[in-house]
């Protein structure tokens, strides 16, 4: 059953919107631009709801009219990350980041980012290892802009030798600078490469360097036409537009745009990890760090959202409980944090700890284990649940004041979760986490035995 705030899918001006669609497809002939109305949802208790749309050609629609101010958030989600890719072939994901923003045979190189500040908006990507990212946002009046200039490079993108040679380059370099000549991104990089063995989450979405210098146009062409396709994307519209205007330039523009056949991405199946898997490095660093990763589930799984409330009170803020040990009562370290990222399949719980010069790594270990172990065998107070709770909720909330944070929310939940709908449930799944669910997590998911442990030792004489 849905939670109330999501509610189940409504019939409430269910009839206005199919009567919109039948008077958008009057006016177009190909199957592939029919507009189906799927269904539509309240967005939360705003009074405000999203439709779900869909062509024929497969692209994904949700609508979100929002007239509280004069602006449009226009987002494309891919379902393709870094784990879509192939061994020998990492990094293609992200330099498609880059591609799309280059040239298409209507817009000359470096004229989006151009057409789109001229109009007054601003844009971004951003990928990852399960999607792949555009957004936009404008004055609600360029939307036929915008509309013309992203189905455009769905499928007009230039990528002959001259284009992907300039952001090759580019991308090699932004790799030297974040993992190379970055002790915490080789780091990372080494956590991932460990702690898997067969899931893709195993290479960086970055990509390795040699595989990166080696793409060639035909690479980046069969990717494209593999990935960017209507029938692998989602668009989330989200401020004050009018629906029948939008869904009209849609169709237009992206109705002609082909299905691709998208390949089935069936997860590797990790083989259950029985011992700690520990490395030791040496870099010219003034204090040791320490990387821990544990086994963690999927943002889908139902454990998520009370190992998410752990995390919190063991890393939230100046007040929390290993912060207020190692950093401030027993001054063992400088900084620490824990990270949960919401993976589409199992991925990891990491922490990252930097040491005090001439405080040793065990000791930080111990202390560690310490409050990982008290949490697993006290628990928490209500009182403090609570606290943590009352914080991520506001989080939470101002994520989404808006358009640009609900429209992001919408296409997240679209892909990862599955569903945009689940929005507003997975805040509800929260405020219902009880002290016993933060305890039982805490138990199955910090087990010492199943983690990968990366240690970072200065190199005899660096910097003190």
């Amino acid at each position: 059953m849905r939670s109330p705030l999501s509610g189940p899918l409504l019939a409430h001006g269910s009839s206005n919107k199919k009567q919109l669609v039948a008077q958008c497809n009057r006016k177009v002939r190909a199957r592939s631009a029919k507009l189906r109305v799927l269904a539509e949802f309240p967005f939360g208790e705003s009074g405000q709801t999203v439709t779900r749309y869909a062509l024929g050609n497969g692209l994904t629609i949700l609508l979100l009219v929002d007239q509280k101010a004069p602006v449009l958030s226009f987002h494309t989600w891919y379902r393709v990350g870094s784990k879509h890719e192939k061994p020998g072939k990492t990094g293609l994901a992200h330099l498609f980041e880059h591609l799309m923003f280059n040239e298409t045979k209507h817009v000359p190189r470096g004229q989006l980012d151009r057409l789109i500040e001229s109009a007054g908006g601003e844009t971004n990507a951003a990928t990852w290892v399960d999607w792949t990212h555009y957004q936009s946002e404008l004055p609600a009046s360029e939307l036929p802009l915008i509309v013309r200039l992203e189905a455009d490079r769905m499928q007009n993108l230039v990528l002959r030798k001259p284009q992907v040679d300039s952001e090759k380059e580019v991308v090699a370099n932004e790799r030297r600078f974040r993992v190379d000549d970055d002790i915490e991104g080789q780091v990372s990089e080494l956590v991932y490469a460990t702690a898997f063995r067969e899931h893709p989450y195993r290479w960086p979405t970055i990509g390795w360097m040699e595989d990166i210098e080696s793409f060639t146009p035909e690479d980046c062409e069969r990717f494209y036409r593999t990935y960017y396709a209507p029938n692998n994307a989602t668009l989330v519209i989200a401020g004050d537009v009018d629906e029948a205007e939008t869904l009209g330039l849609i169709q237009k523009h992206y109705g002609k745009i082909p299905r691709a056949r998208i390949p089935r991405f069936v997860p590797s199946s990790e083989p259950p990890q029985r011992s700690e898997r520990s490395l030791e490095l040496q870099r010219p660093t003034p204090a040791p760090k320490l990387a821990l990763a544990y086994r963690a589930p999927s943002f889908r799984d139902r454990d998520y959202p009370a190992l998410a409330l752990a995390s919190e009170i063991l890393f939230g803020g100046r007040s929390s409980r290993l912060f207020a040990r190692m950093v401030r009562d027993e001054e063992i370290a400088t900084d620490l944090h824990g990270s949960l990222a919401p993976f589409a399949d199992a991925g990891l719980y990491e922490i990252w700890v930097s040491l005090r010069p001439g405080r040793e790594l065990p000791e930080a270990l111990k202390l560690l284990d310490q409050e990982l172990a008290r949490l697993c065998k006290r628990g928490v107070t209500q009182a403090e649940l609570q606290k943590v709770k009352n914080r991520m909720e506001l989080g939470f909330l101002q994520g989404m004041e808006t358009a640009a944070g609900k429209a992001e929310q919408l296409g997240f939940f679209e892909i990862v979760h599955g569903d945009a709908a689940a929005l507003f449930e997975r805040l509800e799944t929260l405020r219902a986490v009880q002290p016993a669910d933060v305890q039982r997590v805490a138990q199955r998911y910090f087990d010492a035995k199943r983690r990968t442990r990366i240690a970072v030792l200065p190199q005899a004489g660096a910097a003190a």
